[in-house]
């Protein structure tokens, strides 16, 4: 087997063990350093006294967080169980590593460990919903099957599919892999409380776990939900948006250069949000309009923009290389684009036309986890969030820049410019001008309209 081979399988059942697109990303990256620091030794012929030894290294480092030692965890299991089906990886201690009880302490270092306090000796918290996706898979497959089946059959990203799967693998994991028909109300009233009490998740992704469970519940059990208003939810901040200054935006760009300039330049000059400046099509972009089509946004719509006329020109001669890209895929025999919900049926040669094609497509070839061809997607959106971090650290920026405060100052910038805010609201694509009233926070700042007593 060749190594690209071998790395597409391997991130293949990575998706399979629940785990989202960046954390594949991150997970291969730390299994290749893995194999790297490890390379006199086979990959097949590694052992558990291997592992040990390299996740001690990690604790003495001290530079990854709880919550990345375990993901390296994971993706460790992930290769030696289900890639290189070593037969010792089956028995491995792998939860014990991520989260033990003090009783494992004679079958593992204990002073070594990563959930021990090297300077205290107390061990760190367990929580009662730490992920073992392959267990819950092989118990739950069945259910899980039909809960895919039911999110493909409404449409729904597969963002949505990886995070409501992952929500119901967790919610079974809290009461213990119980069978889902014999829990109800009560017990997804306890795990919401504890999400909100325990794990002090935001409200949106407290929200995001009530949708999966009542989905799985209604469709799949076949049992729908009766009053679930006992449970305690998490609070909503009122934070206002991150919005950099002309002379801000002056400085971020001056860093930002080639892809990453020309995206960044969409989010600031036409409200993009990140997804839909990743996900643009060729035929998105009129050049002699001068406009954007943003398809299939949030709340499934469609809308208008503008297409920056300073932007235009450095993204057309980005498509031109994009096109050639695309010439070499069809010479190749590269599988069509994707093409989303049912007009891959009706247009079953159209993933294979420029028009389809990903405005920013990703560098490398990638496995459709819902399909299994070989595609090139649009490139990942962390590449971007990466790149704008580095680009206003190196611009001395002292506010919390990331991609979604471009489209914060595309906002405000408008308003302050004296445009109305229904026309603001639409360029935005929000359902409710209540929304977009945030924004309108510039102009009542009292800094704006009113002299400070030590300046006058």
């Amino acid at each position: 087997m060749d190594a690209d081979t071998f790395w597409k399988i391997y991130e293949r059942e990575l998706m399979s063990f629940g785990m989202s697109a960046p954390a594949v990303d991150w997970a291969r990256k730390r299994v290749t350093y893995f194999v790297e620091s490890t390379k006199r030794v086979r990959l097949r012929d590694k052992t558990a006294e291997d592992i040990k030894g390299y996740l001690s290294k990690q604790v003495v480092a001290g530079r990854m967080e709880d919550w990345q030692f375990g993901q390296l965890v994971d993706a460790l299991k992930v290769l030696f169980v289900g890639v290189v089906k070593a037969s010792w990886a089956e028995a491995f201690p792998w939860e014990q590593w991520k989260s033990p009880h003090l009783h494992f302490a004679s079958e593992i270092d204990y002073y070594a460990h990563p959930s021990v306090d090297l300077h205290a000796n107390v061990p760190r918290e367990v929580f009662q919903d730490t992920l073992d996706g392959m267990k819950a898979r092989d118990l739950f497959g069945r259910e899980l099957g039909a809960l895919r089946e039911e999110i493909r059959r409404r449409n729904y990203s597969i963002r949505t599919e990886h995070s409501y799967e992952t929500w119901v693998m967790r919610f079974l994991t809290f009461h213990g892999y119980r069978e889902p028909q014999m829990l109800a109300e009560p017990e997804i009233v306890a795990f919401l409380t504890y999400l909100a009490n325990k794990r002090k998740v935001a409200s949106s992704t407290q929200n995001q776990a009530l949708c999966a469970l009542v989905l799985f519940y209604k469709v799949v059990i076949g049992k729908p939900l009766g009053d679930l208003d006992d449970f305690q939810r998490s609070k909503r901040p009122k934070r206002l948006p991150v919005v950099l200054t002309h002379e801000e935006i002056g400085r971020l760009f001056a860093k930002l250069s080639d892809t990453p300039y020309v995206m960044a330049g969409l989010l600031y000059g036409a409200g993009l949000r990140l997804m839909e400046c990743v996900r643009l099509r060729v035929q998105d972009v009129d050049f002699g309009s001068e406009q954007l089509t943003v398809r299939d946004g949030k709340g499934k719509k469609d809308r208008m923009t503008m297409l920056p006329k300073k932007y235009a020109a450095p993204l057309k001669e980005y498509l031109v290389g994009v096109r050639k890209l695309h010439d070499a895929d069809r010479k190749a025999g590269v599988g069509p684009a994707y093409l989303p919900d049912a007009l891959a049926r009706k247009y079953p040669k159209g993933g294979l036309e420029w028009r389809w094609q990903y405005v920013f497509p990703s560098f490398k070839l990638s496995i459709d986890p819902r399909g299994g061809a070989e595609r090139r997607h649009h490139i990942h959106e962390s590449a971007l969030q990466r790149s704008i971090k580095k680009a206003a650290d190196e611009a001395d920026i002292t506010k919390k820049v990331n991609c979604h405060a471009l489209r914060h100052s595309f906002a405000t910038h408008l308003l302050m410019a004296n445009y109305d805010i229904r026309t603001v609201q639409e360029l935005l694509g929000h359902a409710d001008v209540s929304t977009t009233m945030i924004y309108t926070h510039v102009l009542n700042t009292p800094g704006l309209s009113v002299r400070s007593p030590a300046d006058m």
